[in-house]
């Protein structure tokens, strides 16, 4: 017991000097092994935050405070080399969380610069992120790689939100048709109950059911026009993303007509390439200023039927510009009965940045203001739509 105590408080004591870094050596201990490895890697990554703040974090500068003295800084490493490293060291959920710190808030983009090095980089959200801001600037010889990488995390998120978007519009149910379908959302309990009353065991007090029931589901074939109206400004990446996948998802229904606009202080209508989303997506420069008026007035001109259009504003709400244009630009489209939406966040996280004075006036001009994961955005739009 004494000696599982000791070990006890020795991991703990570890998993404290990893979380404080090196300079908590003098109290709790020096750490070895792979523990030692994991610190490396940590040093390497969040010394940055300290570089960031001003603050003289060892090597040649710290030596030259202490007279020439040298220390016990650990090796230098190179962004690709950490990398490898940091892989080798870490569970996966752990190295995909510092590889997203290390390219997005520590810019150690020199990973991005080596095909071979592209290779072990894990795809994901966070990675597609810095990609859409390297694209622009990548060598040539690392494009088509970034691309495929790109690519890839676009199709997974894809693959998750297609079928969620196809079951919200997949129609309402029927119960006076059966449904081949075994689906537990289509389950006709009444009809089921009918059909084997003849099952009822009295001596049990029990229905056999020997038939299941199923209802199936309307496909309801009308035309609506889905204009997705998608701030570009670089808070706003994680809904881009995804209102990309949306847009190219929704493009591919029936009776759905679906247009994409990109802003900042320009408008880019994109609705012909919504069939590929990474396209949609290398369309983008993130950054810039913002005018949310000059897009919606672009938008309202692709109004055409109000009644039968849904308008999906994405954006913070921090209007660049004077906001009087966006406000008579959503007011006109209300009064026509254009059904209207504006998302201040359109992801899994729904973690919105918003201006709440331009927010709140848009709301009360008739445009129901939310922040929406993508799946909760189908249910919306395909209640509109039935």
């Amino acid at each position: 017991m004494m000696a599982e105590g000791r070990q006890d408080k020795e991991k703990a004591a570890a998993r404290w000097r990893l979380a404080l870094g090196r300079h908590a050596d003098p109290a709790l201990g020096g750490i070895s092994g792979h523990a030692r490895d994991m610190d490396d890697v940590l040093e390497h990554l969040y010394r940055q935050e300290y570089r960031k703040r001003g603050l003289t974090m060892g090597g040649p500068d710290l030596a030259a405070q202490r007279g020439g003295i040298g220390s016990l800084d650990p090796t230098q490493m190179t962004a690709i080399t950490w990398l490898g490293r940091a892989r080798a060291v870490f569970p996966e959920e752990v190295f995909e969380t510092l590889q997203g710190h290390a390219l997005e808030r520590y810019g150690m983009t020199d990973i991005l610069k080596d095909p071979k090095t592209l290779e072990n980089l894990e795809p994901n959200k966070e990675l597609l992120k810095v990609l859409l801001a390297f694209s622009g600037r990548a060598d040539p010889a690392v494009k088509d790689k970034l691309r495929q990488i790109a690519d890839r995390v676009i199709r997974e998120i894809m693959e998750r939100l297609r079928a969620e978007v196809l079951h919200a519009f997949s129609g309402r149910r029927n119960r006076f048709r059966r449904s081949r379908l075994a689906s537990a959302a289509n389950f006709d309990a009444r009809a089921t109950l009918r059909a084997n009353l003849k099952t009822w065991d009295a001596e049990r007090s029990r229905l056999i059911a020997e038939e299941l029931r199923f209802m199936s589901r309307e496909r309801r074939r009308v035309t609506w026009r889905i204009i997705l109206c998608i701030d570009q400004s670089g808070s706003m990446t994680d809904s881009l993303i995804h209102a990309a996948v949306m847009g190219a998802i929704l493009s591919g229904l029936p009776g759905i007509e679906t247009r994409m606009v990109l802003f900042d202080t320009s408008v880019l209508d994109v609705s012909d390439r919504l069939s590929d989303p990474l396209e949609t997506l290398l369309s983008v420069q993130l950054g810039g200023g913002t005018d949310i008026g000059r897009a919606v007035a672009y938008c309202e001109t692709l109004v055409t039927q109000p009644e039968r259009t849904l308008f999906v504003l994405v954006s913070d709400f921090c209007e660049g510009a004077a906001p009087r244009r966006l406000f008579s630009a959503v007011a006109r489209m209300a009064e026509a009965r254009v059904r209207l939406l504006g998302l201040s966040a359109l992801d899994d996280a729904c973690e919105p940045h918003v201006d709440h004075m331009v927010a709140n006036r848009l709301a009360a001009l008739g445009m129901q203001i939310a922040a929406m994961t993508p799946s909760r955005l189908a249910d919306w739009l395909a209640a509109v739509v039935r």
